[in-house]
Parts: C-alpha cells; sequence; structure tokens
C-alpha cells in the first residue's frame, strides 16, 4: 500500500491497520520487565501520553503486522516514518498459553516471533486503535489473563490482549470444508484439510517442487498451489490454544509440528522463514535440511480479511 504510514506530530497512523504508534519506537528508553511493561501503559495513560488516554501494549498480530520480511534492521518497511527502532526484542501483550510464565516478543532487527520468561527485560512501543473505525487486524484468539509468575488472574484492569481482545472478530464459523480443502472465511485462504498430505517433511526447493506437481495434475481441479507465504501460516495461529496452537475445533488433520513458507530471510538467504505450530513462534529453517513440513494453500492473503481485500 502507498503511502501506509501518515504522520501526526508526535504519533504515525498505520492505515494499513488502522492503529496509531508512538513515532519514536524508542520513547520507554530502558527495556522492562512485561508486568514493568504493562505498568508503564498504565502511566501513559493517566498523564495523557500525546493527548491520549487508551495506549496499549500491542498484542502479538498487532506488532507482527508492522513487519516486513523485505528489510531487516529494522525489519519495517523501508517507507517507514518512525525514530528509535532498536533492532532487538520489545514485548507483546501476549501470553504463551503453553507455558503461561512467558509471554511473546517481536525482534525488531529481522521479525523473529519468539517467547520469554516475564521476568525478563525488553522494549516497548505503545499502540493505539484509531477510533472509531477500530484496528483491522485479526484477533490473536487469547481471552484469559496471567500473571509474571504464569498463574491466572482476572484480566480486568490487567492491559493485556486476553483484558482488551483487540482486532477483528473471526467469522463464525470461520471455516468451510470444500471437499478435501479448508476454506478460511476470515481470511480467504483455502488450504490441503490433510496438513501432512505428501508423508513426510523435505527441503525448501522440494516443497516448491511438490506444488509445481500439484498444479499440473490439477489437485481438486485447481492449478494455482503455492507454498504459504509466512503470514499465511501465521494468521491460522491461536494465542488461546497450543499444541498445535491453532483454533479449536479446527477441521485439519494430520498437523506437523512445523512447516515451510515460501518467505526467505533476509539476514541469510539460505534460510526461510517457518512456523512452529505447537506454541506459534515464527522462526527460520536452512533450505537444504529435510526437516519441515508443507501445507499447501491457494489465494492471495495480505493480513487482512477477506473482505476487506474485496473493498479496495
Amino acid at each position: 500500500m502507498e503511502n501506509r504510514f501518515k504522520p501526526d506530530n508526535d504519533v504515525v497512523i498505520d492505515e494499513h491497520t488502522g492503529l496509531m504508534w508512538t513515532q519514536n519506537a524508542g520513547l520507554v528508553e530502558f527495556p522492562l520487565t512485561w508486568e514493568e511493561a504493562l505498568a508503564e501503559i498504565k502511566t501513559f495513560n493517566e498523564t495523557g501520553l500525546f493527548g491520549y488516554h487508551d495506549w496499549k501494549l500491542p498484542n502479538r498480530r498487532e506488532l507482527f503486522s508492522l513487519m516486513s520480511h523485505e528489510v531487516i534492521n529494522p525489519s519495517v518497511d523501508a517507507g517507514h516514518l518512525f525514530t528509535g527502532i532498536f533492532h532487538g526484542y520489545y514485548w507483546t501483550s501476549t501470553t504463551c498459553a503453553r507455558l503461561p510464565d512467558q509471554a511473546w516478543y517481536i525482534h525488531l532487527g529481522g521479525a523473529r516471533v519468539f517467547k520469554g520468561m516475564k521476568h525478563r527485560s525488553y522494549m516497548v512501543w505503545p499502540v493505539r486503535k484509531i477510533h472509531p473505525g477500530g484496528s483491522r487486524v485479526w484477533q490473536t484468539g487469547q481471552t484469559v489473563c496471567y500473571d509474571g509468575s504464569g498463574s491466572r488472574l482476572d484480566c480486568d484492569g490487567s492491559g493485556q490482549d486476553g483484558e482488551i481482545q483487540s482486532g477483528k472478530t473471526w467469522p463464525e464459523p470461520r471455516f468451510r470444508p470444500e471437499d478435501d480443502s479448508i476454506h478460511d472465511t476470515g481470511t480467504g485462504l483455502v488450504w490441503l484439510r490433510h496438513a501432512n498430505a505428501f508423508d513426510g517433511p523435505m527441503d525448501w526447493n522440494t516443497a516448491f517442487d511438490r506444488v509445481a506437481q500439484m498444479n499440473r495434475d490439477r489437485v481438486q481441479g485447481y492449478d494455482d498451489w503455492r507454498v504459504p507465504e509466512i503470514r499465511d501460516l501465521e494468521s491460522l495461529t491461536d494465542m488461546d490454544h497450543h499444541s498445535p496452537a491453532l483454533p479449536e475445533n479446527h477441521p485439519f488433520t494430520h498437523v506437523q509440528a512445523f512447516y515451510w513458507s515460501a518467505t526467505t530471510s533476509q539476514y541469510d538467504t539460505g534460510y526461510a522463514w517457518v512456523l512452529y505450530t505447537k506454541d506459534g513462534p515464527v522462526g527460520v529453517g536452512y533450505k537444504p535440511l529435510t526437516e519441515f513440513f508443507l501445507w499447501p494453500v491457494r489465494g492471495p492473503y495480505t493480513g487482512m480479511g477477506a473482505d476487506d481485500e474485496a473493498d479496495r
């Protein structure tokens, strides 16, 4: 999208997502623990930072929406208007469902999504929704809250993802069966129902060869199958669940632990981005290794809903 970012004094509006970020990503100069980060956001709201009282710590999908896999240091679109971006980890408000004493953070140097102990210290970047339009980023799925030690607590006033549940609500039902495929009515993507249709892992180049053969064979009557981009894979994650981190009652079968994406790492082009489904980390895999699985997909996806794209 051209002119995605719009400056407005000390903030930047992302017109792609409907989110407002502080222009200075280093406004909080020092790393904080997760609970300190949430407390710092409360202070911003009490003092009315830049005239607003509804700042929050971004959830995992909101911070991921800023990531570009085409650039590094920082891993934000080249046309961004931000200052003070630290090329390291930033907290999100989203807890790891399997290990609730850990929370998700994202590396702003390279876009890696991982989880870490809440007592460790990382950077903080406030965000807020633009009213009345709200956010065009999908919800993470998280509905519960935990303290720094991983004990469940009342979400009220916590400022966590489980309390705010910011973002677009997924359609219900989300998944619609179509023969041996599953249509995600939120993203518009169509996935194979069988998530291990090739019966084992493969190297990265073989994944593309397998998809090319699918298209020659017109599997299920189509010739536009592809290796998913990393955003396609990440869109399947649900942060209220683990093992796998997919929505409750999802219709897929034979879900494996990790999947290749078609997205090459810009840190080292010998690696490609991968999704680990147990908890939902986004990391990288070495392309020549026969270690990751293929989950073919059809259809375009940009990080927004299918209906949003139709409106453009």
